[in-house]
């Protein structure tokens, strides 16, 4: 768990992910679209992708993809993100963060 808050900690958003998972894409293109360039941990590609994944279900990412961090902070998967975009939160957030300066 301490790798998944380092890791976290690194960028102003960083997105777990599984290459093959559609809803990892339309997250990350999401914050493309917001002109964000997160960092993107792909956990099917990484040596240590399952002892992260477990991490994250244990964090309370249900499912474990994608995984989103704002700040550092873990703010949810696709449903919550997808939920603070469309009532305007989630550009309020990325400025709060740092990922955005518009």
């Amino acid at each position: 768990m301490d790798c998944i808050v380092k890791i976290a900690s690194q960028k102003a958003v960083v997105i777990f992910s599984k290459s093959s998972c559609c809803m990892c894409h339309a997250i990350k293109r999401l914050f493309y679209e917001q002109g964000v360039s997160p960092a993107i941990f792909e956990l099917d590609e990484d040596s240590r992708g399952k002892e992260m994944e477990w991490a994250l279900t244990r964090l309370g990412c249900n499912p474990s993809v994608p995984a989103v961090f704002i700040g550092g902070k873990f703010v949810g998967s696709a449903n919550t993100v997808m939920t603070l975009h469309l009532n305007g939160n989630l550009k309020k957030m990325l400025k709060e963060a740092g990922a955005i300066w518009l």
